[in-house]
């Protein structure tokens, strides 16, 4: 059975009734004062426990999808080859092959999520549930992705779309994106409604070495995870699927550590995107027991401390021309204060604009009421229609 199967969390949860009434069964024979009665109690304790917290654990892992797979859960997820010499696919469309750097995947949670699009996909719209290979980091992330219906519409047959990478706070992944941020339900309501232009929304994960918190950093001597969103995401699904290759079709969107990933790689890589939603963002990266050492030591580890120190960025280097859109609360978030900081750092020609409530709370209640004026601000930013595929 698979780690988040109903059928195993129902049998984990059953065993951990039946340990708690086996327990209070044999509890009058360990009444006695002897070692064995001693051991009866303990064991039957002790296992009555472990069957709990293991069916607590698998429901909430269930709910939110923290680990999608045995694999994920036991560090032995699937890494990419170590050469990859030839991509299949193109910019074809949705997934369909094995091969290249977008490859399908098994539902990893998506067959959970409620009100995604269903009926034909030039109507509707479509997810789908891949892994996305890194040629240069040699990871495989999951994630999903949103097309709209304008992809398979035959109108728009040889346009390019704008693309927006979203995502997620750690520890979860891109299932709170679709089920708990409700980003792919959101998108299409405001497309259908003609609000917003079509977009191509990919749902990632910030970490690519779980359970390492790596926030979208190339740890030395670890995980590449800032050269993975920064170049192999980008190459993946521009190969893949037929979207923009201009960095005007390019933004990234995220919540928590998922915000401030976007805007760390939006200034730091301008080429690759050019604007960036951050909900809740902190504004500097640093080490903590989820992260471990994620920068080294000595005068290099000094600068990449202070490079990921976004108001060190604003204060001491060149702005890049960018749109950054930041979200907060005046009552509720921590990062009130650091967020105006921000906002009074930027100068031209980085522009940047703000959503701030008066109460909200780091939760998805709070990311929910902002994210449809989120998404009608990058629409904005992004430009539509993009080149034109050729030789079609």
């Amino acid at each position: 059975m698979g780690l988040t199967s109903r059928s195993l969390e129902y049998v984990t949860i059953a065993l951990a009734a039946g340990c708690a009434g086996l327990t209070l069964w044999l509890w009058p024979r360990f009444a006695g004062r002897g070692v064995r009665a001693w051991l009866g109690r303990l064991a039957s304790l002790a296992v009555t426990q472990c069957a709990i917290v293991a069916a607590l654990a698998l429901a909430v892992n269930t709910t939110f999808q923290f680990y999608g797979s045995w694999d994920e859960l036991l560090g032995a997820d699937e890494a990419a080859p170590a050469a990859l010499s030839h991509v299949q696919g193109g910019a074809a469309g949705p997934v369909g092959e094995s091969g290249g750097l977008v490859r399908p995947a098994p539902p990893q949670g998506l067959n959970a999520v409620h009100g995604l699009p269903s009926g034909p996909p030039d109507r509707a719209g479509k997810v789908e549930s891949v892994r996305i290979l890194g040629r240069r980091s040699q990871v495989a992330n999951p994630a999903y992705v949103y097309l709209p219906p304008q992809y398979f519409q035959r109108q728009y047959a040889r346009q390019r779309f704008p693309v927006i990478v979203a995502i997620s706070g750690y520890p979860g992944g891109s299932f709170l994106l679709a089920q708990h941020l409700r980003l792919p339900q959101t998108a299409g309501g405001l497309i259908r409604a003609g609000v917003s232009q079509p977009a191509v929304i990919v749902m990632v994960r910030p970490t690519i070495a779980p359970p390492r918190d790596t926030e979208c950093v190339d740890v030395p001597g670890g995980p590449r995870a800032e050269t993975y969103f920064a170049e192999d995401l980008p190459e993946a699904l521009r190969e893949h699927y037929r979207i923009g290759h201009d960095p005007s079709a390019w933004g990234v969107l995220g919540y928590s550590s998922g915000g401030t990933c976007a805007l760390q790689l939006t200034l730091r890589h301008p080429r690759v995107y050019s604007a960036a939603v951050a909900l809740s963002p902190d504004y500097r990266v640093v080490n903590d027991p989820t992260t471990g050492d994620l920068f080294g030591r000595g005068p290099e580890g000094e600068r990449g401390k202070r490079e990921h120190d976004l108001l060190w960025r604003l204060r001491h280097l060149p702005q890049p021309q960018v749109s950054v859109l930041v979200a907060s609360s005046r009552r509720g978030e921590s990062d009130y204060g650091a967020t105006r900081e921000f906002l009074a750092a930027v100068r031209p020609p980085m522009s940047a604009q703000s959503i701030i409530l008066d109460r909200g709370s780091h939760n998805f209640r709070t990311w929910r009421r902002e994210l449809p004026t989120a998404l009608r601000w990058m629409n904005g930013q992004l430009t539509f229609p993009q080149d034109v595929v050729r030789g079609r």
